[in-house]
């Protein structure tokens, strides 16, 4: 059923040749039957063949019914028929999936907006899991300050760039998910005897390996968004590991992501080295995009480590697209305990430079369920009335001129700790395209 809709979808460029074809099979149709209707006139044959032909050509049946019985069966005979043919040519040379699902994704995504989302974990490949069903033209620009789990042993082992939140943008943008998603995020037990895999991510080796093959980490992740068929493209923010570090109120330092995620009352972070080199194409997409999302995800430790990046931070601050901050539903107990809106967003003004984002999008909705025992608390909306225009200036905040708020349901209805892919994907996209909407009244009337 899913693929017939995808056939019959305005736009795929089907249906008009669909009825080219069926044009001409109704004229050879009607062609055969002026021939078969004077045969049958003129022609005359013994009685046993005659009863035959009458019962072939449903002569007992009534007219209008015989016209419908026989449109049936060729309608059934022209679908069947043109899918199996369309099948057997070209299945060979496209990807993995129906058919109809590549044309879809090739024909009607491929128009969908060009959107960069910069951050890392689990918040990023949310946001992606939801925008590949509106485009294909996405680029996720990954962190690789990551020093836990697998990727941390792996960075620790053979000093490779950490790639567990790269695995899981590329799990979010796969064709094959949530298949390819779980073959990639699948964990090697702790089996006796094999302690080297014990705990590590299959696409955590996965990329590695392709990294060993093409001699670079960056054309190996490169390789991989072409092998899994990704939807977009998944760019590390570099292509080699990042440190992180973090100054805390009490003037005390903490370095590296995990423990820094742990850490309360943080008042900078940074990186070293602290002039990394940006990865090829990450800010030419940047720079081309319709829209840039910062976030969502953990705040010092996913999305300000791809901004700390100078050539990447450059490139938000003088993209002509929209630039959205979509902000985390819940504080994150350590590194953002007791942080409001106000609080989130003023952290990333101080360390990503002074009207980083045109657009911050938070969630509307506080009465859905929490996980029992979860620590964290809703994000406080505390910030100028007006939530979906622009803010007076008396409505002002000091530091934040120029910058809507919008408010949007965009909670998992399971656990309002998590946002909800299609909610936070959907909003994003309106976003963008009431901009859009402006700019091109704006431009109009400059023009006129």
């Amino acid at each position: 059923m899913r693929s017939l809709r995808r056939w019959l979808t305005p736009g795929m460029g089907i249906k008009r040749w669909l009825l080219v074809v069926f044009l001409g099979e109704l004229a050879l149709a009607l062609a055969g039957a002026l021939v078969l209707r004077q045969a049958y006139r003129d022609v005359t044959v013994g009685d046993p063949l005659q009863e035959l032909v009458s019962i072939l050509t449903l002569q007992s049946v009534p007219y209008l019914l015989r016209a419908f019985i026989l449109a049936v069966a060729g309608a059934a005979l022209v679908i069947v028929g043109f899918g199996r043919l369309m099948g057997a040519l070209l299945g060979p040379a496209t990807s993995p999936g129906p058919l109809s699902e590549v044309i879809y994704q090739r024909r009607m995504l491929a128009r969908g907006p060009r959107v960069v989302a910069i951050g890392g974990g689990s918040g990023l490949s949310v946001l992606l899991r939801g925008l590949k069903e509106r485009s294909s033209n996405l680029t996720a620009v990954v962190s690789v300050a990551d020093d836990g789990g697998s990727s941390g042993r792996l960075r620790a082992a053979y000093g490779w760039t950490p790639m567990g939140d790269i695995r899981d943008c590329i799990a979010a943008l796969a064709d094959a998910e949530p298949l390819m998603a779980e073959l990639l995020q699948y964990r090697f037990p702790n089996e006796p005897g094999s302690p080297e895999l014990a705990g590590h991510a299959f696409g955590n080796l996965l990329i590695a390996a392709m990294g060993g093959v093409e001699g670079d980490f960056e054309e190996g992740v490169r390789q991989v968004n072409r092998v899994l068929a990704v939807r977009g493209q998944v760019i590390p923010a570099s292509g080699r590991p990042l440190t992180l570090h973090a100054r805390l109120l009490d003037g005390s330092t903490v370095d590296g992501q995990s423990d820094i995620a742990r850490s309360r009352g943080i008042e900078r972070v940074w990186i070293t080295p602290e002039t990394p080199i940006a990865c090829a194409g990450a800010v030419e997409a940047i720079l081309e995009a319709d829209i840039v999302v910062l976030g969502p995800g953990s705040l010092y430790t996913s999305v300000l480590p791809g901004l700390l990046v100078p050539a990447i931070g450059d490139a938000v601050r003088r993209a002509p697209g929209l630039v959205v901050y979509a902000c985390n539903v819940a504080t994150q107990v350590g590194e953002t305990e007791g942080y409001d809106l106000a609080a989130h967003y003023l952290a990333l003004d101080q360390h990503a430079g002074p009207a980083i984002a045109d657009v911050v999008l938070a969630n509307s909705a506080t009465a859905a369920r929490r996980a029992p025992g979860d620590r964290s608390t809703p994000v406080e909306l505390s910030w100028p009335p007006g939530s979906d225009e622009r803010p007076t200036p008396a409505d002002r905040v000091a530091g934040f001129p120029d910058v809507t708020l919008v408010l949007r349901d965009v909670i998992d209805r399971g656990n309002a700790h998590f946002h909800d892919p299609e909610r936070l994907a959907a909003a994003v996209l309106e976003i963008g395209a009431r901009h859009a909407r402006r700019r091109a009244l704006s431009d109009a009337a400059r023009t006129a």
